[in-house]
Formats: C-alpha cells, structure tokens, sequence
C-alpha cells in the first residue's frame, strides 16, 4: 500500500544511529545445521519500539540491527485479495480501524472458534489506506503511535527496505477459505513477485501445498504453537508433532518453536534443563529457530534481566546453537552474535570503565552479603563497595541502608517494636542500624534482596531472596584483600550525625579497620573513600591517601565552575547519577550533559551510578538492553567507571570484540544518540517539558567541619528526643508499619 502520508521522511530515522562499516565478525564455527552464524528475524522490523510491521518499525531494523537481518511479516488477506504485514488476525488489536469504521466489528471463526473484531477480509486496499497500525502491547511506548503508519503490502517491504531476507508467516490459512479466498494461490503469485526467503505456518497442509511451487531457494519453515494446541490440518497437537520430526522433514526444511521448547522454565521462573529439541531437529535434517524473545518482558531469573545472555544461552552455551531467533529487538542477537560469543571469560582486565559493585551483585542476591561480594567477583567487579553503618555496639558493618527495613526482614520481627521516624536521617519509619547491637542482627534477622520495581513484579532471585549472611567491615576487608581486584570502595555517610548523637568517629572507625586488616600498606588494591559530604573526604584526605569520591545525590544539568574548584581540593573523582548524563523525560532521553568532560577536563574522574539490568529502569533509547545502556555511557560518553548491581553484565562488555574496532564498530554496537527518539515522535504525542535540573554550585558541595564525637556509651542508641514527636503512638505505628511491610513482603 502507498505511504505518502507517512508524516516522517526516512532521513529522520537515519539521525538515530551511525551505519557500520562492516559488522563484527562473530564466531569461526557454530553449532548450527549448515555451521553458518545465526539468522536475526525482525519480527515486523524492531517491533519492540515502533508499531510491528510499521514504516519506522522495518526500517530502524535495518539501521540498528546487523546488516543480515531478516524482515518479518505475518501475512494476512485483504478483502480485494491483497497481502498486507498485519500482526494480528484482529486489526482492532493492532491498528486504529475502529476510529474509521466504528461499525465493522464481526464475528468469524478462526480455527474453529468464534473470534469477534475487526478483520481484513471485510475491507479492500482503498479502503484500508487510511488506517494506521499502533503499538499492540499495551506495556510499550504509545508515544509514536499519533504518527501515521499505513498498512504495508507485502511488495512494499520488499521494495522500501530491499531486506538481506524476506520471511512470511501464514498463521491461519484455513480462515480465508470460508471467504472463497487462497492464502496459497496469493503466497505463490507474490513469490514470483518478489524474493520470499522463508515461508512459515503453523498448518503442515499448507507447507504441503507450496512444495514444488515456489523456488527451490525459499525454505518452508512449520511453526509450533502451544504443545497442547492442535494443528488444524492435521488434527494433531504439535506436542505429537514434535514426536515425529521425520514426518515434518517431508514438508518443511525447518522448524519454529517457542524459546521454552528449548529452555523450559519452571512454574517459578528459573530456567529448567535444556531440551534435546535442538539435536534432535538437526538430526533430522532440520533447521531449527526459536521465537518469542523480546526484551521488555519478565525473563527467567537465571538471565538477570539481562536480554543478551539469554539471546547468548540460545547460540554460545558450548552444547548447541539455534539456527536463528525471531525477536521484537534484533539488535540484541546482533550483538550477541557480532560481538559477544566465545569471548575470553578469564580476562580480568581492570581497565577503564571501572566496574564497581553496588551493594556487591546486589541483583542476584541480598546486597552487602557473602554471597553478593563473591558473586560479584565471581562476575569480574574491578572494585566492590561495602556502604558503612554502625550498630548499637559501635560495630561498623556494610549495609546498603541505615534503615534496616530497606535490607532486612526487620518488619517481622519482634524489634519491629522499635520503629520510628529519625528526623536527622530519614522521614520515614524504620530501625536503625544503631537501635540493635550486632549479635541481635546477626542472631534475629535475614538479609532481604532489594526489590526497586516490584511494582511491575519484577522481583530478583526470590528464592534466594534471604539468602546469605551480613558482614562486618572487618569481615569485608578481610574478603576482599586477597580477591582479584583493583580496589575497594568503602561509602561513609551520616558521619555528622554519628559524631553529634551516638558519639561514634566514623572516619576513625574506618580508617582503624583498614589499618588493623593491612590496608594502609599494600599496593595490590587501592581504597577508595566515597561520600557526599566534602568533609568526610577532607577529614579523609587530612589522615590518609586513599583515593576520595565524591558523590553527587542528586539529578544535576552541570557543574559550576567554583564548585568544580572546590570538589578537586578533596575529591579525585565524582559520582553522578545516570539521569545527570542523559537527562530524561517520561524515558526518552532529550540530550547529553557536558558533565563528564566537564569532571574529566578538571582532572577528575567520573563513575556513572546506579545501572541495573531492569529493563523500566532504561530509556526506551537503551532498547530495553543492559548493555546498549553500558555501551551509551562508555563509548557515547567515555565515563570511568560504572556503578552496577549487575557487575557480569559490565564485566562482558567490557570482553567484547567489537570495543576496539574504531570506524569499524558495527550499527548495532554505535552509542544511542540522545535526544533523537524524542525528536521523531509526533508533535500532539510530545511528553510535556520538564524543567530544568539545578547546577551543582559551590554552596552545594560545601559543608561544615565534621563535629567531634561527644563523649558516649557506644553502646547507648539515640535518646528518644531524636525521634520525631508524633501523635500516634509509636506501638501502634509499630503494628501499622510491620502489618504493610509484612504485606509488601
């Protein structure tokens, strides 16, 4: 179909990456049927952004995706027998039909039940050229969908986009025979037309009815739906099916299944043992292609949330590789092809970017524990961070909060009693790291695994989710100082307050167990300091030549001058939080600060925090991929270090082939432009215009001298004058409180 109302010329998506040269070479054998590399299947272009099938969706697929890349169109019959890219069967789901003809809802049957909807045998070419397709899935952006997208006709994508492979997926071929219409006849009219690649159908008769009668080139492909579901042609459930590979082997030359045909998952999301499916299809002579991979959605907890080693378990695991992968994101498998299988996983290289723990690998298991600090040497951290508290008895330990709430099931237990607002710390309820002595936590409570989005159910590693055992600062030192490292970060705050209310010298505390565990003289590690308060770091650099961070709490657009003056008399480096880098609005990002060359020209360097591998923590710019993210923040914008609760997501990129190929650099592994996804959306779908993010200025960085520490019982918790006057008695907030977070949990 035409496409002269398409509101965007093409030029506009050109602006959103940087075509490679060549892509990366990926590895020298695969253990694929023809032992060729992969294929990426575009499932309607990059449909994971723009509307499937769409003008935008085909064509940024070809920009950012490998320059091999296979389009994707599931075909369906228009009313004046014409094949147009619709993915689905109801055009109400995924296209704006209803606005034009609010009364062609009907009801037809569509393998053998009642589907009611709008359908595109009830509507000619004319007819339909004035509907636009929509984003499907309702989780995605809608931001691109007030821009028009016509309805493209199968000749259209061949002709706009000259793809590397055409694929066309026949769903429901028995459907148009009760309109008197041929999926079959149209499927080879349009094979003369037009250089089709793959045919695929879930219906064997209709593969069947092709052979012979398209190009011998064209490989028939037999799609597997739900094990339990039937093939209508055959009245065969393709669980049978799967049973009798030979029998496919006479009508098809390979097979499409569902990635958990090949990696199952359990009923509580972790990844089972892989299936023989893959051997098994090429014993028979069959090529095999896995679908359903997309980005944006809950993965098996064994991938971290990470898209690309999924796509890598599928391809690079040393047992099999699928021979290719349908995804809504093709520029993930671009990558894991390209760049990221068979890398050297023994190359501890601490080089620039620094990968800095948060919490140790707070995503896979409860931060600040054993398990997380070895998992994140384990997972290639350069640094790993121990965030310091001190408990009732004057002990320092490494929590990632103050507020036991925030890392332990506290809320269950009968200290739950002691809850309270501290005004000098926090607004909300909690106990404190100090209102208990060490044998009390270590006795009474379990760590808990920090869950930042569960409000989209994205929980981390639920069965482990009170795993592991607390440490003491002491305990982290003596971990770490024989670990393959380049350092340690220890972060104090609340040292004012500290010194002020319990009497307790946090710089000294810290300072004494470095000394006592031979931290202040060996060169093997460096220790890094980290704070946002400036006099922590000047009372630091006054006692010591540690290397001393300091760290920005806040979104800011700049750094002024004077403060940047400031920060270099105590700091040798500055942690910015992501959003100060690529500042973003309703998760696009609108630019690029100049707060990293900024830092750097003044000598500083500068550790990016805090990256997670969720994909609602990304801008739609980062296509829901932890490491399009990394790549932004270190090749976009040549940061130092990363702060990460994934420390194997950075540690791969950083092994990846592709880091050092210059001009080279495939598309799919050129930095996200920011600001250029904003730009193309429609003018009435803008989001509204945030305000300006502050400048950092020299009042900001300043701060008062530390106090001494007054003379106290370490052993004495904050008088309760420190506790916020409250109206409500504090037993019954005490019950309030445990009873929601008991829920919570």
């Amino acid at each position: 179909m035409g496409s002269g109302r398409v509101c965007y010329a093409v030029a506009s998506l050109l602006l959103l990456y940087h075509l490679g040269v060549a892509a990366a070479q990926g590895a020298s054998s695969w253990k694929t049927l023809s032992g060729k590399a992969p294929a990426i299947i575009a499932k309607g272009g990059f449909s994971g952004l723009f509307p499937d099938s769409s003008e935008f969706a085909y064509q940024f697929a070809m920009i950012a995706s490998s320059p091999d890349t296979i389009l994707y169109c599931d075909v369906r019959l228009t009313k004046d027998g014409l094949g147009v890219c619709l993915p689905d069967i109801k055009m109400d789901n995924c296209t704006n039909i209803a606005d034009f003809y609010a009364e062609g809802k009907k009801s037809y049957l569509v393998n053998g039940e009642s589907t009611t909807g709008w359908f595109s045998v009830d509507y000619n070419g004319t007819e339909l050229s004035q509907v636009s397709l929509k984003q499907a899935i309702y989780s995605r952006t809608f931001r691109f969908d007030p821009s028009f997208f016509p309805l493209l006709a199968v000749e259209d994508v061949a002709s706009k986009f000259n793809p590397p492979g055409m694929w066309l997926n026949v769903q429901h071929d028995g459907f148009y025979s009760q309109f008197n219409m041929s999926m079959r006849k149209y499927i080879i009219s349009v094979s003369k037309r037009v250089i089709v690649d793959y045919i695929s159908s879930p219906e064997a008769s209709f593969l069947t009815s092709l052979s012979g009668r398209i190009s011998n080139t064209t490989k028939l492909v037999y799609r597997f739906l739900d094990e339990t579901a039937v093939d209508p042609s055959t009245n065969l459930t393709y669980g049978s099916m799967l049973t009798n590979l030979t029998l496919v082997k006479t009508f098809a030359s390979g097979i499409l299944v569902p990635k958990t045909y090949i990696w199952p998952v359990s009923p509580d999301n972790y990844l089972l043992p892989y299936t023989s499916i893959v051997d098994d299809a090429h014993k028979a002579g069959l090529e095999i292609y896995a679908s359903d991979f997309a980005n944006d959605v809950k993965l098996s907890y064994n991938y971290s949330y990470d898209p690309l080693a999924e796509s890598l378990s599928f391809i690079d695991n040393g047992a099999f590789s699928v021979d290719g992968m349908l995804t809504d994101f093709p520029v993930t498998p671009s990558e894991a092809i390209g760049c990221f299988t068979n890398l050297n996983k023994s190359n501890t290289d601490h080089g620039k970017p620094l990968i800095i723990s948060h919490n140790g690998a707070s995503g896979d298991y409860p931060g600040c524990t054993d398990l997380a600090y070895q998992k994140a040497v384990d997972d290639g951290a350069d640094v790993i961070d121990c965030p310091v508290q001190v408990t009732k008895d004057g002990i320092p330990v490494c929590m990632g909060s103050i507020n036991l709430m925030d890392g332990t099931n506290v809320a269950k237990s009968s200290f739950a009693s002691q809850i309270a607002v501290m005004k000098n710390i926090q607004s909300v309820l909690g106990v404190f790291t100090f209102n208990l002595t060490w044998d009390e936590i270590v006795k009474n409570l379990q760590p808990k695994i920090s869950t930042p989005f569960s409000t989209f159910t994205l929980d981390r590693n639920p069965r482990y989710m009170n795993a592991g055992n607390f440490m003491r600062l002491s305990d982290f030192l003596n971990f770490s100082k024989d670990k393959d490292l380049s350092g340690i970060m220890i972060s104090v705050e609340y040292a004012a307050f500290m010194a002020e209310e319990l009497g307790f010298d946090m710089v000294d505390a810290v300072i004494k167990a470095l000394d006592d565990s031979g931290y202040n003289n060996q060169t093997a590690q460096k220790v890094m300091i980290q704070s946002t308060n400036s006099s922590v770091l000047e009372k630091f650099k006054e006692q010591t030549k540690y290397d001393l961070v300091y760290m920005v709490n806040e979104d800011i657009r700049g750094v002024a001058s004077s403060s940047l003056d400031d920060i270099k008399t105590f700091a040798n480096a500055v942690s910015v939080e992501t959003g100060s880098v690529f500042p973003e609005n309703h998760q696009f990002t609108t630019h690029s600060t100049d707060i990293v060359q900024s830092l750097q020209t003044a000598g500083l360097s500068v550790y990016a925090y805090t990256l997670m591998n969720e994909f609602v923590s990304q801008p739609y710019d980062f296509f829901s991929d932890a490491t399009a993210q990394i790549n932004a923040y270190v090749r976009g914008m040549g940061v130092d270090g990363l702060i990460t609760d994934y420390p194997a997501t950075a540690r791969r990129y950083k092994s990846n082939k592709c880091m050092n190929m210059g001009k080279k650099t495939p598309s799919f592994m050129a930095p996200a432009r920011p600001g250029d996804l904003l730009q193309i959306i429609s003018k009435p779908a803008q989001p509204p215009a945030l305000a300006p993010m502050p400048l950092l200025t020299e009042s900001d960085v300043s701060e008062p001298p530390l106090p001494a520490a007054r003379l106290n019982n370490a052993s004495t918790a904050p008088a309760p004058s420190f506790a916020c006057k409250m109206q409500t008695p504090i037993p019954i907030l005490a019950t309030l409180a445990t009873l929601c977070a008991c829920v919570l949990l």
